[in-house]
């Protein structure tokens, strides 16, 4: 019988809580999730162990959620993980920015199971 490895998601996101929850919604959906508290810590952990999926949030301190993703996509591998932001930004420019630097998708804060599933099926992940 062949063991298919889990599907990995690293959760960038200041706040503990949405960390917590985010990860509880990714389990449930049989994803392995880590969490980075700053895109500084991301960038770290990707770069010993790129995820397969990273769930983004826009305003972190140290290094912001579109600062970690230009410099991700420049990784060896970087271009690999589908990256959802996950952001209360409602800017649609600052959505169309994030896009042009390489997300897959984006969802609003707040969020819930159903949305993060139907984020990551678009963008061909579950």
């Amino acid at each position: 019988m062949k063991v298919t490895p889990k599907k990995t998601c690293l959760i960038v996101d200041d706040s503990k809580m949405i960390r917590r929850v985010a990860a509880r919604i990714l389990r449930d959906l049989k994803i392995e999730p880590s969490e980075a508290g700053d895109g500084r810590e991301a960038i770290n952990m990707c770069r010993s162990s790129m995820p397969d999926a990273i769930l983004l949030d826009w305003n972190m301190p140290v290094m912001d959620g579109l600062e970690f993703l230009k410099t991700l996509r420049k990784e060896p591998g970087g271009s690999e993980p589908i990256v959802v932001f996950c952001t209360a930004e409602r800017d649609v420019m600052k959505i169309a920015e994030a896009l042009d630097a390489g997300a897959d998708e984006y969802v609003m804060k707040p969020f819930d199971s159903d949305i993060i599933e139907s984020k990551f099926f678009e963008a061909g992940f579950v």
